[in-house]
């Protein structure tokens, strides 16, 4: 792929409520330009269910009813996010950099595996359910969506949490698929170290020659 001499920026925010961060992401998109740097945003969401674009009535979440339910405009079927769970929001002019979805989803994949490699973890993708999958287990889950050439959703990563909400769920769709995390297989994961080195692959997987950190002042900004 080719290097892209713009930079891509990195904002790690913490704590995020999930429909905050969603509204952001379109506006951002909505308001960005030919001229706007892309982004990353680095997450986690207080506990909530969120239904993709393919989501099923019959998916249902049982149990767990203190737990709110978003249908959110995401690629994918139902999922869970909490604590612990690295969220990875990309918002990326695909067609300023001629990138397909297929080639997207490809990068992120890749670089969920390089991290994976990095703490001596063997990840892997499986045909017809995208995300990464350790010992036929789901670590990490894929829901994209692509406006006006411009994505936005991204990746979440199971780094050290609660997966007990997931059985009230047919993750992704599949009722038998069972949910996995780095802390089965890494002692004391730290999130902050997990986002950094995702955001090292990613950067390089997707072309980009540097990445900037940024902190704070997210959600009373413009994209510049």
């Amino acid at each position: 792929m080719t290097r892209e001499s713009q930079p891509i920026i990195v904002r790690q925010l913490g704590t995020v409520e999930y429909t905050r961060s969603w509204e952001q992401m379109k506006s951002f998109n909505s308001e960005r330009d030919s001229a706007t740097a892309d982004e990353i945003w680095l997450l986690q969401h207080p506990p909530v269910f969120t239904q993709g674009l393919k989501y099923r009535p019959e998916h249902e979440p049982v149990d767990y009813k203190t737990i709110p339910v978003v249908h959110s405009d995401r690629g994918g079927d139902i999922t869970y996010h909490g604590p612990g769970q690295l969220v990875a929001y990309l918002l990326i002019d695909m067609k300023r950099k001629n990138m397909g979805i297929k080639t997207l989803v490809t990068a992120i994949e890749e670089s969920i595996m390089n991290l994976l490699e990095d703490h001596n973890i063997s990840g892997k993708r499986k045909s017809g359910a995208p995300g990464i999958y350790v010992t036929e287990k789901k670590i990490a889950s894929l829901g994209l969506r692509v406006r006006q050439g411009a994505s936005y959703h991204g990746l979440s990563l199971n780094v050290d949490m609660d997966l007990k909400p997931f059985s009230a769920i047919p993750p992704c769709g599949f009722r038998s698929l069972e949910m996995t995390q780095i802390a089965d297989f890494y002692p004391n994961p730290q999130i902050n170290d997990i986002g950094s080195r995702l955001v090292a692959h990613l950067g390089r997987n997707l072309g980009y020659n540097k990445i900037e950190f940024e902190q704070g002042g997210l959600f009373e900004q413009s994209p510049r």
